[in-house]
C-alpha cells in the first residue's frame, strides 16, 4: 500500500502525517508513507487544497485533517 501526504509541510500537513503513521501502526498494515511537497506534483493529483491524503493513487481527503477512524477505513482496518 502506498500513502502520500500532499502539502508544503505546514503544521496541518505534519498532523496528518502523524495521524496516518499512527493509523498504519495501529492497523498493523504494510504501507509506504511518503510526502509530496512540490506544488506542481500536488496539482497533478487534481488537488488544490492541502493537506491532502492519497492512498494507492486515490485522493481520499483534501483541505482538512481527517479523523483517525477515516484513515483506518481507507487502509482497510476500520469501519467505512
Amino acid at each position: 500500500m502506498e500513502i502520500k501526504i500532499l502539502g508544503p509541510g505546514c503544521a496541518n500537513c505534519q498532523k496528518v502525517e502523524q495521524l496516518v503513521r499512527e493509523a498504519v501502526a495501529e492497523a498493523g498494515v504494510e504501507a509506504d508513507i511518503g510526502k509530496v511537497n512540490d506544488i506542481m506534483k500536488i496539482a497533478q493529483y487534481g488537488v488544490f487544497g492541502t493537506p491532502a491524503v492519497v492512498v494507492d493513487g486515490q485522493v481520499k481527503s483534501v483541505g482538512k485533517i481527517p479523523r483517525k477512524d477515516e484513515i483506518l477505513a481507507w487502509i482497510g482496518a476500520g469501519k467505512p
